[in-house]
């Protein structure tokens, strides 16, 4: 992987790297869309779904590096919708999510596809269904503490995102 979407410092701290900070547009905090809390915009079908008990999305450094990661593909909050299962206001239930969201491409960030009843899918790969491609890979958290685990997602995410 030759660009850095985000680098960790010696406290584990996502740290900017150079480039535009997408933080300049806000996001639609915490959207109450009849089934589900979300942020960001459903309307392009690409969806991020996470399980983050401690936080309402992201933890801080999370949010940052998923920031910069949408952002090196061109995306925004204004083009993506993040739900967090972990909110007791959403239903851990596929067929919701997807009557709800109608997307057509979703990533599980540390989210097992076996606890939204799908079938086994392999880390940082994808299975694709009738409506939407579903891809597996790893929390923000997990990529800090493994760097070879943020190539692997980041190899994948962009032909994911891209494809």
């Amino acid at each position: 992987m030759s660009e850095t979407l985000f680098g960790v410092d010696t406290d584990g701290a996502a740290v900017p790297q150079a480039g535009e900070d997408l933080r300049s547009t806000p996001a639609s905090e915490g959207k109450q869309g009849g089934a589900f809390a979300y942020r960001g915009d459903k309307s392009n079908g690409v969806l991020f779904i996470l399980r983050y008990p401690d936080y309402p999305y992201f933890s801080p450094q999370a949010e940052e590096a998923f920031i910069k990661t949408i952002g090196a593909l061109k995306l925004t909050w204004q083009n993506v919708a993040v739900v967090n299962l972990a909110n007791p206001h959403n239903p851990n239930d596929f067929k919701q999510i997807m009557e709800f969201f109608q997307p057509t491409k979703i990533t599980l960030l540390g989210v097992e596809p076996a606890s939204l009843k799908l079938p086994a899918i392999g880390h940082n790969a994808y299975m694709k269904g009738r409506v939407a491609t579903v891809f597996n890979t790893f929390s923000f958290e997990e990529m800090f503490a493994d760097p070879e685990k943020k190539k692997l997602f980041w190899s994948e995410f962009k032909t994911f995102i891209n494809g």
